[in-house]
């Protein structure tokens, strides 16, 4: 028997998979068959999810972990602020540690405690790493650009301005009015550059953000490989960099940014430092369930004998939103 967690960051939910419970590691291949159906809302486990975190042992210094993100479709996804959270706090009470690194796709990245957000609602916070600009990074094809910062781009849009920042998940950013954040201006653009398009090949995370206040943002993201989700932890990062860059008269970067989203709310650190950006994600990383389950019904992606304890943590979560 093995144990899943069912876990969320801003409502941003995950199943963690940890490969050294396994008697042989899964195949990554079976992972991803694997992503497709335990994720999926009707007919899936605990009605879904966005993907699957998968935990490895990592070989690197001063890492306790490996972290890979398989998206609800199967892709791979190079990082996921809200799911390194999570796993942060399931590495850290493993290993009772509180500071150390991760190792993900791309980087090594620095993760650690912090204080609670509220009653039972554990926090932590994490690096986003590397941050990028170049065209190379995304790609974006056939827009006549080498960067995008604040800029139109009439094949997309006749009224928006862009940024795109890659963290290393490539984001496209524009700072909106409400009826941009309810209307079908989002989702249209997420489904033209996540299908087939001369734009952005690979795809990209869109993200639309209404400036509260000074430090304040409400982001709304179509991910790449999900479609729309309660929270991006990149994405969130990523417009908080862009809200530097574009807006400094309402950005302080002394203070943290404070970015709401669907599914609640999480602080950022955004720093310039030599001439290069830092960035760190701070939030919640809530544990909703944990799951036993054989492995052999697990790779039979046979769920019905699951055994589900419900932690309880959901309820705290909500209070906490409640109260913001």
């Amino acid at each position: 028997m093995v144990q899943l967690l069912k876990v969320h960051g801003s409502e941003n939910h995950f199943f963690i998979l940890d490969q050294t419970l396994f008697d042989k590691p899964i195949p990554m291949p079976k992972i991803q068959k694997l992503a497709q159906k335990i994720t999926n809302s009707e007919k899936g486990l605990l009605n879904g999810a966005d993907g699957i975190l998968v935990v490895d042992a990592s070989q690197h210094p001063d890492c306790l972990g490996k972290m890979v993100v398989v998206n609800a479709d199967g892709s791979i996804a190079s990082m996921c602020g809200n799911g390194l959270r999570t796993v942060s706090r399931y590495l850290s009470e493993k290993y009772k540690q509180n500071n150390f690194k991760v190792e993900t796709l791309n980087a090594d990245l620095k993760v650690s405690k912090q204080a609670d957000f509220g009653n039972n609602v554990p926090a932590f916070s994490v690096e986003i790493s590397p941050i990028r600009f170049n065209a190379d990074a995304f790609p974006f094809d056939n827009l006549g650009k080498k960067k995008i910062v604040n800029t139109k781009l009439p094949a997309l849009s006749d009224k928006l301005l862009f940024t795109a920042i890659a963290v290393p998940n490539p984001h496209l950013i524009s700072f909106v009015e409400d009826e941009d954040l309810s209307n079908d201006t989002l989702n249209n653009l997420g489904t033209k550059l996540n299908q087939k398009n001369p734009y952005f090949p690979d795809g990209v995370n869109i993200n639309f953000a209404k400036i509260i206040d000074k430090n304040t943002l409400f982001v709304k993201t179509f991910e790449r490989g999900v479609g729309f989700t309660n929270a991006c932890g990149t994405g969130m990062s990523s417009t908080s960099l862009a809200f530097l860059i574009n807006y400094p008269d309402l950005c302080d970067e002394i203070k943290d940014i404070t970015v709401y989203n669907p599914g609640g709310m999480v602080k950022t650190n955004v720093r310039r430092l030599n001439n290069q950006y830092q960035i760190n994600l701070i939030g919640n990383a809530t544990v909703t369930h944990k799951i036993t389950i054989s492995e052999q019904a697990l790779l039979e992606e046979n769920f019905n004998s699951a055994q589900i304890i419900d932690t309880g943590e959901e309820k705290d979560y909500q209070k906490f939103i409640n109260n913001l």
